[in-house]
């Protein structure tokens, strides 16, 4: 019997989509093996790279001017690949808003390569909240603005989009293909598969045509956005089975309504929880409400002695990978797509039964 599953990454994935490809493992297409062991040259596999770039450019509305791209390395490979690409146009210089653990690493890693100018952060109240739009100001020569719209280890989400002159570069690792997006507003988006679109090994990359020319001489090979999109991400053998399930997950959600589907979805998921940690006097969010995070809801409780006995008997209850990041501590659940409402009713109806035990 399946449990439910709020690991924050990798995540749950949808049971249709793993009964699919246990149902196809050793016989795909009818070519008496695995997809895994065909050629990603191959006329089947290139069908299937097409089709799950088509159905991700549908589901967000991604303009002709956009190139989209499957990549290797995480989100992590991109902290060194956005100023990579974008420090050779003239400007070293970028500006990044500073919320927590991941901002704090593509901000270490820009500094590798140029000049970070920090024009907000969060760091005054333990990155708890997202910082208000008109408490900072782009930089007059900078060449490109990034931000990390949601924080997974803090739970902490911008409840608005940037406007700024420069290109705007965004981590959407744990919101992407939750809600629509304006994908036109952006230069490059990029993110990790393992929470909204499939399993770890595979990121994608979606970047205005217009920045494909703008990347440092010296840059590898492998971190370069105009050789993987002219070679349609392909320039090396890519992870063709988180690829191909990937296309799965897309074509799913396509089932479910789309985006918008999702996103009404996730709204009641975490609006659910939100409102009995509002209510409850024995757990709280340590969040500010505005900042709050339809991904990924940290909590505490009041006694932090019983964190150990709430894990344990959650666990035996089926409710899996409540544990808070080792660097904040607490709970976390991850409410992605493929976490099902029915899941956050269990885990409410668990936390309120606990209170009345422990409270």
């Amino acid at each position: 019997m399946r449990k439910f599953n709020f690991c924050a990454g990798p995540a749950a994935l949808p049971e249709p989509v793993l009964r699919q490809a246990q149902e196809e493992l050793l016989d795909w297409q009818g070519l008496g093996c695995s997809v895994m062991e065909v050629s990603h040259r191959s006329g089947e596999f290139t069908t299937v790279a097409e089709q799950a770039e088509q159905d991700l450019r549908d589901l967000l509305g991604i303009p002709d001017n956009y190139k989209v791209m499957f990549l290797q390395g995480g989100a992590t490979a991109q902290f060194s690949a956005v100023p990579w690409n974008l420090f050779g146009a003239g400007s070293k210089q970028a500006d990044y808003i500073h919320t927590g653990q991941w901002a704090d690493k593509a901000i270490n890693e820009a500094r590798r390569y140029g000049e970070v100018n920090i024009v907000a952060s969060s760091e005054d109240r333990n990155f708890s909240y997202a910082p208000a739009a008109d408490s900072w100001e782009e930089s007059a020569d900078t060449a490109y603005f990034h931000y990390t719209p949601n924080e997974t280890i803090g739970g902490v989400e911008f409840p608005y989009i940037p406007d700024v002159k420069s290109p705007l570069i965004a981590d959407m690792s744990s919101t992407i293909l939750s809600q629509p997006i304006p994908v036109e507003k952006f230069g490059f988006i990029y993110a990790g598969a393992q929470k909204n679109i499939g399993p770890s090994g595979i990121a994608v990359g979606i970047v205005r045509d217009d920045l494909l020319d703008r990347a440092l001489p010296d840059i590898p090979r492998s971190l370069s956005w105009k050789i993987a999109a002219e070679a349609q991400s392909m320039d090396n053998t890519p992870p063709t089975f988180a690829w191909y399930l990937s296309g799965l997950v897309f074509k799913w959600l396509k089932a479910q309504g789309g985006v918008s589907a999702m996103a009404e979805l996730s709204l009641k998921k975490s609006g659910l929880l939100y409102d009995f940690l509002d209510r409850s006097a024995f757990f709280s969010s340590p969040v500010s409400t505005e900042s709050r995070s339809r991904m990924n809801v940290p909590f505490v409780l009041a006694d932090d002695k019983l964190d150990k006995q709430f894990l344990q008997e959650s666990e035996e209850a089926g409710l899996l990978n409540l544990k808070g990041h080792r660097s904040v501590g607490g709970m976390r659940a991850s409410l992605y797509n493929a976490v099902s409402l029915e899941a956050v009713e269990a885990l409410v109806a668990f936390m309120a039964d606990f209170e009345r035990r422990h409270g």
